[in-house]
Formats: structure tokens, sequence, C-alpha cells
């Protein structure tokens, strides 16, 4: 026991409340409008998890169309140079290298926050804040925020997540026990899924001091695939390149690939990360050396 409450408690009771916190992120229109509209240019920053749905997110605007879009982590970025818009992503709002980078940027640069906690510095510092508090969370690990927030950005992108929701809602009632049995993990996507590919490696590495790593699908190849071996998992978010599964398998280790919608099977990867962690003792709602949100020294 740990603060009074079971380990992993929040985490368990964030994770499962996915799909009704997409459910509601898909129904907010007049905050979708306050993205940026289609044909700026626009860079999307975040620190760690929101970095990686910033890659998830800038695939996802550039690729349908809307216009250049750039995913930066917040601490080494190239932001003043001709973006029309910069889009903040953070749970807390308060982490240091995301208030920097906001303050230090020109005035023509319209700013946009993405944020969990509405009493944060960053509310007051951006020129529209996206508030998502019903997506906040306890846990350090970070689950639903992220996923919510990635999927108020497809919303505004005009895709109907729907299927997700409801593919979410099944992975999460049928985790295969299994999964969370492995010596080492791959994780693997290909565009948007690339971020969502690092994220899955960070929750692992972050609930359960886990061995894991994360690559687009077709670098695997190049290298990192000397790693897999029997009693490894390669997991693939998204449909795999023609012939992966067949190279991966030949070495004995353990190819997944789920036939739903990958922000679903993230979702999944979280109850896996959290099955894990406890397996181990561990209690991912205070993992070790880390803290809820970041914040340095002056």
């Amino acid at each position: 026991m740990t603060n009074a409450h079971a380990a992993g408690a929040h985490m368990q009771a964030e994770l499962a409340s996915q799909p009704d916190t997409w459910e509601r992120a898909f129904g907010m229109r007049a905050e979708q409008q306050l993205l940026p509209a289609a044909g700026a240019r626009v860079a999307v920053v975040g620190c760690g998890t929101s970095w990686f749905m910033a890659q998830s997110y800038a695939f996802l605007r550039e690729s349908g169309g809307f216009g250049v879009t750039d995913a930066f982590a917040a601490s080494e970025n190239f932001v003043n140079r001709g973006y029309d818009a910069v889009v903040a992503l953070t749970r807390s709002g308060t982490t240091s290298e995301v208030l920097e980078l906001i303050s230090g940027l020109d005035s023509s640069v319209h700013t946009i926050g993405v944020i969990g906690d509405p009493e944060s510095p960053l509310v007051n510092m951006v020129d529209d804040a996206v508030l998502l508090p019903f997506a906040d969370e306890k846990s350090v690990v970070q689950t639903r925020f992220a996923t919510t927030a990635l999927a108020l950005f497809r919303a505004s992108l005009g895709e109907d997540l729907t299927g997700a929701i409801a593919d979410a809602r099944t992975a999460l009632a049928d985790v295969d026990p299994t999964l969370a049995a492995a010596e080492q993990y791959s994780f693997l996507g290909r565009g948007w899924t690339v971020g969502l590919a690092h994220e899955a490696a960070l929750k692992m590495r972050e609930s359960s001091q886990s061995w894991t790593e994360s690559y687009p699908s077709m670098e695997y190849r190049h290298g990192p695939i000397a790693i897999a071996a029997p009693g490894r998992i390669t997991w693939q978010f998204g449909a795999a390149p023609e012939g992966l599964r067949g190279q991966v398998e030949a070495t004995g280790a353990r190819f997944v690939e789920h036939a739903i919608d990958p922000m679903a099977d993230l979702a999944r990867l979280h109850q896996v990360a959290l099955d894990r962690s406890l397996a181990a003792g561990l209690d991912p709602d205070q993992p070790r050396n880390l803290t809820r949100a970041v914040i340095l020294d002056a």
C-alpha cells in the first residue's frame, strides 16, 4: 500500500476510463475550433508523452492536407521560423521547458495550449487554452490525458472516432495476460503510429522499469531486429509492412499485431504495462525517479 491506496489504483481507474474521455473529447466541437485552421503552418510541442502525441498529431494534420505541421520536444526546437501557430500540449501546464518556450515566442505567433490543469500558469500565457480537466490524472504514469488529447486532435481533423472508442472498450475488456510476461519489448509504428510506438515504450519503462525500444517499422530491420529472440515481443501499432511478421517470427520472437484502431491498441498496452508493474511489486502511480511534472529550478 502507498499513500493509503492500492498500488496502481489511480492508473487502473484512469486507463479504464479512456473510451469515455475520448467520447467526450470527440464531442468538444467548440474546443476543436480553437486548434489551428487548415492552411496554417504549425509547430506542436511537448515533453515526454506529450511530445509523442505531438508527433502523431503532426503527421495526421500534414498528411491530411491541413498544412505544414512539425513536432518538437519543447527542450529542442526550432519554432521561431515562420510558424503561424504553436500548439503546446501539457498535462500539468507547469513543465519548465514548455513555459520557457511559450514565453520566448514572438508575439505574432498564435499560441494554443492543450492543458489538463485549468489552474496552471500556462492557461494565462497562451492566446487560446483548450482545457481537458476531465482527463487529468493522479497517477504519475500518464495514460488517458495523452490519448484524450490525441482524440481531440483527430476529431478536429474530421475523423470519426466511433470505431476507435468501440475498439478500446473491447480491447480493455479482453487483455491477454501473457503479453505482460516478455523479457523485452520492441514497439513499432508507421506514419502517425510511430508516436504511439514511442509512447508505448515509455509507458513500459516508466511503469515497470522494463527493457523497451521503439522504432519506425521499416527501420526495425536496419539493425534493431538483432535483439529479437525467443521470450521477447515485437509489437506493431497499425498494419505491419509486408514480410515483417515472418522475419520477426523467424527469430523466435513473438510478433503482436491487433486489427483495431491503433489508439485503442495503445490503451490495451496501458493495461499490459500496469499488469507487468504490479507483477513486479511496483506502484506505477509513484514510479521510481519520476514526478507528475518536471519543474526545473531557475
